[in-house]
């Protein structure tokens, strides 16, 4: 896609700081500088979110976030890693191009990624009836 800003980085129109390439995905440390090792995974075919993603390619990606989140732990002296996914504007996603966030952490980093509200005393019984979904 022409005016995405991730496509231009995957076609080295805009340079990144590559952490990993394989035939579907590229991996690059997000700019925002918010947490070290911070790596957006996206597939290198184009789709704007979650929703849209052909399967073969959120498998490919997720793969490789998990690989990374891994290697990050194993080989890179991280303890533990998020995955974070926002998807459409409700979401939160500010770049529509799916992407997956791998954010590496360390024990005692004090950063609080998956924001808690207080309990909103939702009736759990009728949310699971509206939201189930068959096989």
């Amino acid at each position: 896609m022409d005016d995405c800003i991730f496509c231009k980085i995957i076609k080295g129109d805009i340079p990144s700081y590559k952490i990993y390439e394989d035939d579907k995905t590229y991996a690059f440390l997000d700019i925002a500088g918010d947490f070290e090792g911070h790596t957006l995974v996206v597939p290198k075919a184009h789709t704007a979110d979650l929703i849209a993603c052909p399967e073969g390619d959120l498998a490919a990606v997720f793969a490789t976030a998990r690989k990374l989140a891994k290697h990050f732990v194993e080989d890179c002296g991280f303890d533990g890693a998020n995955l974070v996914n926002c998807t459409r504007e409700a979401g939160q996603q500010s770049v529509f191009h799916f992407h997956v966030h791998v954010i590496p952490r360390r024990n005692g980093d004090g950063a609080n990624v998956f924001n808690t509200r207080p309990d909103q005393g939702y009736d759990l019984a009728s949310i699971a009836k509206k939201l189930a979904l068959k096989a």
